[in-house]
Parts: structure tokens; sequence; C-alpha cells
């Protein structure tokens, strides 16, 4: 049972939105993980997406617009222990957060990310995202928007991050199993989940979504990089599925930090050394 079914909390999003449907899938595959909630740690933005986190019992960060990542790795870092998230909407990841994204990739945290994508900006009232079409008019985007739109499937891939999927909550089998596999994945795993925004954006609804998906055959092989390439650059249909996966790449900080002798003691279980800090105190006393 999630926080908001315990103590009948409401929910600030609108009647239909798709980010309901994505709470209780994440919810679901969590609790057929059996993932222990005192170990988990949902990490999120600014955003209506960015608000899953408060829906759910686990601790959870919310932090400034697009910082979910750097903040998700940290929390990876201090205590490798814990199952991290990091969720947030598409303007936070690949709009504000867009410099982290792609750092994120290339450190490989072993975090999954999981991304609310309606192609448009919710909690600000409409504006045209990073992911929203050729011609998608909004009241700021009048005559219709005219940049190309991000494909961050493709970018990943390009990337050549670990673990890259993309889901339609349509679908919300598919996207509990694609959600599964990214939190199991040991490194940083992108989930992009097409999403309706009912409010804002009446292009791209359920019905559009499920007209213009596909899902990724189980002839596709996702260690083929170049193929998983050529399918995420599809435009006439958008294919859904785990596009592509590299088990070759080691987690950051395994990596880094156990490196070739014993693994240390995580960063929150170690003893700081009193006599450093007494010579930082003394320091900052004498200034």
């Amino acid at each position: 049972m999630n926080r908001n079914e315990e103590k009948k909390m409401d929910i600030a999003w609108c009647p239909g939105c798709g980010n309901f449907a994505i709470l209780k899938v994440l919810e679901e595959a969590l609790d057929e993980l059996e993932i222990d909630r005192r170990n988990l740690v949902l990490v999120s933005g600014i955003g209506q997406a960015a608000k899953t986190p408060q829906y759910l019992e686990c601790s959870y960060f919310n932090g400034l617009h697009g910082r979910a990542l750097p903040v998700a790795a940290a929390v990876k870092a201090a205590n490798p222990e814990l199952t991290v998230i990091a969720e947030s909407g598409d303007g936070c990841s690949y709009g504000e957060g867009g410099n982290h994204f792609l750092h994120g990739i290339r450190r490989n945290p072993d975090i999954a990310h999981l991304v609310h994508n309606n192609m448009v900006y919710g909690l600000t009232k409409g504006q045209a995202s990073p992911t929203s079409a050729l011609g998608f008019t909004t009241p700021v985007q009048v005559r219709g928007v005219f940049e190309e739109p991000l494909n961050p499937v493709a970018l990943a891939i390009a990337l050549n991050a670990s673990f890259v999927a993309r889901a339609f909550i349509g679908d919300a089998e598919g996207t509990r199993e694609i959600i599964k596999e990214a939190i199991t994945h040991p490194g940083y795993a992108l989930v992009d989940i097409f999403q309706p925004c009912v409010s804002f954006n009446r292009t791209n609804t359920y019905r559009w979504f499920k007209e213009n998906t596909y899902p990724l055959g189980e002839d596709h092989d996702p260690s083929d990089r170049l193929e998983a390439f050529r399918r995420a650059t599809e435009t006439e249909k958008l294919p859904t599925g785990i596009f592509y996966v590299n088990p070759e790449r080691k987690a950051v900080f395994d990596r880094e930090v156990a490196g070739e002798g014993d693994k240390p003691e995580p960063l929150h279980r170690r003893l700081p050394d009193r006599e450093k800090l007494e010579k930082l105190i003394l320091a900052a006393g004498s200034r």
C-alpha cells in the first residue's frame, strides 16, 4: 500500500493524468521486486512528474529543477547499498537537466532514471518542452514549435548508456516489466515513459500514443547497438521496449571506489579523521 492510500492524501494531478498510472506501476514494480522501502531513495527535480516520490512510502529528495541526477548519484556514492531512482519529467530531465543527463550517462552510476515524457511543460501551464513535436502550438509557441525535438533514446544509445528503454503507460504491464529491469540493472538505466498530459497537450493523447507506438519484437537484440540506434530514430511510429543494454560497462562507483583491493566501507559508515577535523577547526578559528 502506498502512502497516499494509507493517509488518504490528495494528489495534485489533473484527473486522467498519466502520472497516476506511472505511480501505480512503479508501486507494483517495487512490491514485485520486494525492495525494502527503508533501503529505497527516490530523487526528483521540479514539475508535476517530480511530485511522484511524495506519494510513495520511501525516503525521497525533491531538489532543484533539472538536478535530480547529480543528487541521486551522490546518494548512491554515499551509500551504495541503497536502491536509488531518479525520477522527473521531460522538461526537468532533458531541458534544465540536459547537462546532467549527458554526463550521468558518461559516468554510469547505478541508478534507474524514470522520465515522464508528456512532450509539454505541465506545471507551468503548457509551454513546449525539449520533446515537443515540430509544429506543436502553445500559448507561448503560438506559431508552432520550429526546433527539432530531442530524441533522448537515440541520444542515450549514441553515448553508449548501459541501459536504454522506452515505454508507453497505456501498456501498464509492459511499463512495469521495463521498470523492474531498469531498477535491477547494475548501472545507469534510462526509461523514457510516454504519458499524456490531459490538460495542456491535446495533441499527444492516449489515443495518439496508442496509434503511434508499437512494441519492439522479441527478435530485437538489445546488445546490437547500431540496430538499437536505427530503431530509436524511427519517426513514422515510435517503438517501445528495451532498445539497448551494455553489460560490459561497469557502474562508476564499482570501478573508482572499490578499485582492485578490498571494497572500502561506504561513505556513510566511515569514521571521521578526528585529527584532520581538529586542524580544520583550528584553522577556521584563526581566520
